[in-house]
């Protein structure tokens, strides 16, 4: 992708928006308070300020990971001693801000600053000349020396119009090369720490999901799903999003179809934590710039 000041002016206007809602919502996590309140306040203060969700506002518990949100008629609260991550994109023309915190609301501070600074970490390494293995080594000694486990399977990735996940792809774990860093990449580095196993699997539950392929459909309640998945262009939607009854049989006969892709919330082990924390950034010719910092 060509950058031009309107592409990067895009990039910047989206981060600086992130950054700010990001802390509003996570402000809104509370004990005792309404999961599907805070997410969907959240999501409001991006369409309110003239913007668009990149995909809908991810809130993870404890021992998730990510790809959580909001069920319709969420009934569940934020509680004593809960982790939660806060996952927030935010695009403006396609071109999209990706970041993450995690709220402590127990007594879990050293994990929290352990992705933290693992990410400030990396981030001081970015130039153009290293590789994306560079990086995920820096974020796994930073994790580990604090005495936690980097999630492996879980990677920073790059953005492009429209596209949340496209090359190069960060690891949280050391490995031999990977993609050469250059300038004019836009990126998202994500550390996860856990207590866990360090590698995150698919619970059976599905929020959201992603348009991959274009095909007609029959049934009503499919034709609802792809009235709000088209205008996505390919970027996530939450199922909380689309209207009237019978919804589940609707995505279902689209992911069998090869139309939708899930995105089933991803979780380390029974009783363990993980903690997140995320920024973008523009590869300059001498290091990088954060547009969600």
């Amino acid at each position: 992708m060509i950058m031009d000041d309107e592409i990067y002016d895009a990039y910047r206007e989206a981060g600086a928006l992130a950054r700010k809602i990001l802390h509003q919502g996570a402000g809104l996590v509370k004990e005792g308070a309404s999961i599907l309140e805070m997410v969907e306040t959240t999501e409001k203060m991006v369409t309110d300020e003239g913007a668009f969700l990149a995909f809908p506002l991810n809130v993870s518990l404890n021992e998730a990971a990510a790809h959580d949100t909001a069920m319709p008629g969420d009934e569940r609260t934020f509680a004593r001693g809960d982790l939660v991550k806060v996952d927030l994109g935010v695009q403006i023309d396609g071109y999209i801000a990706d970041t993450a915190l995690t709220v402590d609301l127990g007594d879990h501070g050293p994990l929290v600053e352990a992705s933290r600074a693992a990410l400030d970490a990396a981030i001081a390494t970015v130039r153009p000349g290293i590789t994306a293995g560079d990086i995920g080594a820096v974020v796994q000694a930073t994790i580990e020396e604090r005495g936690y486990k980097p999630v492996a399977n879980l990677t920073g990735h790059g953005l492009d119009r429209y596209d949340l996940h496209t090359r190069p792809s960060i690891p949280n774990v050391a490995m031999n090369g990977g993609a050469a860093i250059e300038e004019g990449m836009i990126f998202a580095i994500e550390p996860f720490a856990t207590t866990g196993s360090g590698r995150i699997g698919e619970a059976t539950r599905v929020e959201i999901y992603q348009q991959i392929s274009a095909r007609p459909a029959r049934l009503p309640s499919a034709k609802r799903v792809l009235e709000v998945a088209r205008p996505r262009r390919g970027l996530p939607f939450s199922r909380r999003w689309v209207p009237g009854d019978k919804v589940e049989i609707g995505l279902s006969s689209l992911v069998r179809a090869g139309v939708l892709h899930p995105f089933p919330v991803l979780h380390d082990v029974p009783g363990s934590f993980v903690s997140q924390a995320e920024h973008t950034l523009i590869v300059t010719d001498g290091g990088c710039e954060v547009t969600t910092r």
